[in-house]
């Protein structure tokens, strides 16, 4: 096992996988993911004692008050993570950088994420990582030139926001090349247009013949390549790197404080329920480590697409690979793993940051069957080992512990929403409100509606990730017959109308992560090359 010692022992990180502990938050940021594989993960979450007292600080005051309880001050000093938490947020259209719209009755609210820079929910956590990732550079390389300073290759895979909102995270940042994998053709037109325009010298797109799991399978084994990890010094901007864990809990307590400021018949204590429509399991693990830091969520309410492996494993406690079956329109039958939809970003079967939660329940399990803290985390690691060796050799894990299991569903619910109901939840939502739902918040609202049936006596707030207009083709498809509908007019923002004259630029690459490691290393000794010559 390997140890750092540069962090207090309330701020120490270790990985699921139990082979490293003790890390700094620095260490745990600039290496993204583990030798071991895993992902990393604090010692302990931090209780946050006096959260009922930030109901009225503004999203920089509150996530200053969130990072410095996983942040050691002597690995950054409080004035330099303001000016950090500052310059990230300055960029949002928003006023309250993440508004919450009310949408029906007095038990329904929408939480807008997507006013940043690239239109989605990805830039809440990808703006401040960008201006991590520089500020730790930049104290690196301190007085350093040449070979000596320490260059960061920043490698990421995107089911669509994710590429747009990093790209606009590290665009233009010294000592750091960034190259985002997308599955090809399988992006809107829009989000590859984000990407591809980008002419920064440091940034680098590769369009992957494949899916979103083939291009995250790619990543991680980059990182798990020891000869490629070093010679690339490979930083992750996947929600792999638990710095992006940590910015999403911030709009969560903010959605709270900001419900309780709009709802006369809500108070400050109150349990709420979060919708969160998700496919790699990031955004809704934010909520989950939010509530173990004392906000009192009632449920988080998990909503998939029709990829659901995550709602068959809280329906049966599996966690399987079920290869999809998909009528083409020659009338043939295609067998893939994993299932186009109307709401590509959730298009993924292998939910990366599921074994975050894996890990906390099985440590859980273990304590209350009589282990202490430490052969807890030592049993944690060893589960998370197995599960997850099996999901690699055959397709699945499970059925976990029932114990376990029911642990876990007293945190979560989940739902499964087909294509067919995303439409008519776009459709009936304007309708009723003149409000257009991109396809994956219309996943999150129809589970929230169905919520709403079971648990009605609870607010719901359900989260809005992505501007609708990444997604015209969905959006015009649900709303083309209704009068006076015009999606350019309504929906279309000007830098999105912009975008289509732009001159793209991209490499395709078949599936092979050689292929794509040999690409990358060309484009980083170019970067190199450009940034010794001024």
């Amino acid at each position: 096992m390997s140890n750092d010692s540069g962090a207090t022992e309330s701020q120490k990180y270790l990985s699921t996988r139990g082979g490293d502990y003790g890390l700094s938050f620095e260490t745990v940021v600039l290496k993204g993911l583990a030798a071991d594989g895993g992902l990393f993960l604090p010692h302990e979450v931090p209780v946050a004692h006096d959260w009922r007292s930030w109901k009225d600080l503004s999203y920089p005051e509150l996530a200053f008050r969130i990072f410095s309880l996983f942040i050691s001050s002597s690995e950054i000093p409080p004035d330099d993570l303001k000016a950090i938490i500052d310059r990230s947020y300055s960029t949002f259209r928003a006023d309250e950088v993440v508004p919450l719209a009310h949408l029906q009755d007095d038990n329904l609210y929408l939480l807008e994420l997507f006013h940043g820079p690239s239109y989605s929910f990805k830039d809440c956590a990808l703006q401040f990582l960008g201006n991590l990732f520089e500020y730790l550079l930049v104290r690196k390389n301190e007085g350093k030139q040449g070979k000596d300073r320490h260059h960061l290759t920043v490698v990421g895979a995107t089911s669509g926001d994710t590429g747009s909102a990093a790209i606009y995270g590290l665009r233009g940042k010294k000592d750091v090349s960034v190259t985002i994998l997308h599955p090809k053709g399988r992006v809107s037109p829009i989000q590859e247009k984000q990407m591809t325009t980008c002419t920064d010298r440091n940034v680098h797109n590769l369009a992957v013949t494949g899916t979103f799991d083939d291009c995250q399978d790619i990543v991680k084994a980059l990182f798990g390549d020891a000869e490629t990890n070093k010679d690339l010094n490979l930083g992750a901007v996947n929600s792999i790197n638990f710095s992006r864990i940590l910015a999403q809990i911030v709009f969560y307590f903010h959605s709270y404080f900001s419900l309780a400021r709009k709802s006369f018949s809500f108070n400050v204590g109150d349990k709420v329920r979060f919708v969160t429509p998700t496919g790699n399991f990031g955004n809704i693990l934010s909520g989950y480590i939010a509530t173990k830091m004392g906000l009192p969520a009632e449920k988080l309410v998990v909503a998939t697409n029709e990829n659901d492996i995550l709602h068959r494993f809280w329906t049966t406690g599996r966690y399987e690979k079920n290869p999809v079956q998909e009528a083409k329109s020659d009338g043939s039958v295609k067998t893939d793993a994993c299932k186009e939809t109307l709401s590509p970003a959730m298009d993924i079967l292998v939910s990366s940051n599921f074994e975050r939660l894996m890990w906390f329940l099985s440590k859980e399990f273990a304590a209350a069957s009589g282990s202490d803290d430490q052969s807890s985390k030592k049993q944690a690691g060893q589960d998370v080992v197995s599960w997850y060796q099996s999901l690699k050799a055959t397709g699945g894990f499970g059925p976990v512990h029932q114990d376990l299991l029911e642990n876990g569903r007293r945190s979560f619910e989940s739902d499964r929403v087909s294509d067919s109901e995303t439409r008519e939840t776009i459709k009936t939502c304007y309708q009723q409100t003149k409000y257009v739902l991109d396809p994956h918040s219309a996943v999150g609202i129809t589970a929230a509606k169905r919520s709403l049936a079971r648990a009605g006596s609870y607010k719901h707030i359900s989260l809005s990730t992505a501007h609708p207009a990444k997604f015209s083709e969905a959006v015009e498809s649900a709303l083309k017959d209704q009068a006076g509908f015009d999606f350019e007019k309504q929906v279309l923002p000007d830098e999105f109308k912009a975008l289509a004259s732009k001159e793209t630029r991209v490499t395709s690459v078949e599936n092979s992560w050689e292929k794509v490691r040999d690409i990358v290393k060309s484009q980083v000794e170019e970067d190199l090359k450009a940034e010794a010559s001024g």
